[in-house]
């Protein structure tokens, strides 16, 4: 085709434009990729084809007709732009062209292949550039999601100063709408080792973008493609071949989580969390989860939650249970006796019976969050949660708090001291979180876990979560 003229070859639409064919850049069934040369500005274009033939698919057509209509309504200068729609109809090819414009620029993929190596530095600007990008078109309505980005659909231009050089998003081919996705069939588009699972479904959201961008970058920083790297419950194993700070592992962790809950949930998120300054004042996270807990931590990059599981079953519970059921029977013969004197003599001794009943219903209240109810600290974005919750009851201990307000962690490990007597007092651990005048407590006296080691734990935990410092104002 090198040489042959697509287009208005005949003249008769004075404002149609005609390409010159220059250069084959890729192929594969059905499509082709042409540099070309419009042979009206002199300038060169790139020229998508989808020529009708033995192997072509209706979807192809689809996914064609879609990209084209998507780069029509994008205005960006790191996306292509379009320039022409056309039929063509030559005695080499019958089908379809898209064209935009031309960027003078190697893919990453290319630049690896010839031995090109990149730096965390480079690849966090790399990361950047890409996640503003996805900002643009994730905030579009209705949002565009790319679903096939990967190392050949990334250009990347000459390095000038300190910067990588710039990064352009190309090949819209894949590109869907959240509204076109709710509304008709879903293809399943996609690089294998690039897509997440739920791409595998059919289903794609923002953060399906996400995920592909990480796993380029983890392509990037450790030269193997991610579906030859090892898996462990889905997720990518590219630490031991990758060398990292601890900060941009954890945050190339996050990109690639499989379940959605757990990865970036927007690419706005992402480039916070990237650019995030990493404490460096308080100890590194040396502490791991002590053997036998129970308890539940999830954290990734939006929240944190701790989950406490009930205390269970022991022998000590029987005598609440016991007393319980006596006191609360004692209470209702009680208002029934009282009940059955005369009216109204009968009415001030009902309620005395009601702050009786109070402390009957809390023994009992007690007895069931043993066996079946769990406390759950929360964080996220906005605020900061402690509640006690039993079936679908849900109390607040105290009241939700804005996130921002916190401003300290106190960790008291277990010590003793000295009451009036002089004798000698041992006190539990203590993990207080200070939100303004207000603590949330998860040890100490007053507090919901007395086992030391899982405090440490936990305090170390949310030291690296917060970026707080671990205070101890016993030593200080």
């Amino acid at each position: 085709m090198i040489g042959e003229i697509l287009g208005d070859v005949q003249g008769q639409d004075a404002t149609r434009l005609c390409y010159q064919v220059q250069q084959l850049l890729g192929k594969k069934a059905g499509r082709r990729t042409l540099l070309a040369r419009d042979l009206k500005t002199q300038e060169l274009v790139v020229i998508k084809l989808l020529s009708f033939g033995g192997d072509f698919e209706w979807d192809s057509l689809k996914l064609f007709e879609r990209e084209a209509e998507t780069l029509k309504s994008l205005s960006h200068p790191l996306i292509p732009r379009y320039l022409d729609y056309f039929e063509v109809n030559s005695p080499t090819i019958k089908g379809f062209a898209l064209v935009q414009t031309y960027i003078p620029a190697q893919t990453l993929e290319q630049h690896l292949r010839t031995g090109r190596t990149f730096t965390e530095a480079e690849v966090k600007q790399i990361a950047k550039a890409l996640l503003e990008i996805l900002i643009y078109l994730h905030g579009l309505y209705p949002p565009v999601i790319h679903r096939d980005i990967k190392p050949s659909n990334i250009l990347l231009g000459e390095r000038s100063g300190n910067t990588v050089g710039q990064v352009y998003l190309v090949d819209f081919g894949s590109v869907q709408t959240v509204l076109g996705a709710e509304t008709g069939t879903r293809t399943v588009v996609g690089t294998y080792g690039y897509m997440p699972q739920e791409q595998f479904g059919g289903r794609t959201v923002p953060a399906s973008d996400i995920y592909s961008l990480g796993a380029t970058l983890i392509y990037l920083v450790t030269g193997t493609y991610p579906a030859d790297l090892p898996q462990k419950d889905f997720r990518i194993q590219f630490e031991q071949a990758a060398n990292l700070s601890p900060s941009f592992t954890n945050w190339l962790k996050s990109m690639i989580e499989p379940t959605l809950e757990r990865r970036f949930s927007s690419a706005a998120v992402a480039i916070a969390a990237l650019e995030k300054p990493q404490p460096t004042n308080f100890p590194a996270l040396i502490v791991g989860k002590p053997d036998g807990s129970k308890i539940q931590l999830t954290k990734n990059w939006d929240s944190l939650e701790i989950i406490i599981p009930p205390s269970g079953f022991h022998p000590s519970i029987i005598l609440t249970g016991v007393f319980a059921i006596a006191w609360n029977l004692f209470i209702l013969i009680w208002t029934i006796v009282a009940l059955s004197a005369p009216f109204p003599a009968n009415i001030p001794f009902a309620l005395f019976s009601l702050s009786f009943w109070g402390a009957g219903f809390l023994m009992v209240y007690k007895f069931f969050f043993n066996l079946f109810g769990r406390i759950c600290l929360r964080l996220n974005p906005k605020e900061i949660a402690l509640t006690w919750e039993l079936f679908a009851w849900k109390f607040y201990r105290p009241r939700a708090s804005p996130r921002q307000s916190i401003t300290k962690l106190v960790y008291i490990p277990k010590h003793f001291t000295k009451d009036s007597e002089g004798t000698r007092i041992a006190v539990p651990a203590q993990l207080d979180i200070w939100v303004g005048v207000k603590k949330y407590q998860l040890g100490g006296i007053s507090g919901v876990i007395k086992s030391e080691a899982e405090l440490e734990w936990l305090a170390h935990e949310l030291s690296d979560w917060l970026g707080l410092p671990i205070t101890n104002p016993i030593r200080s």
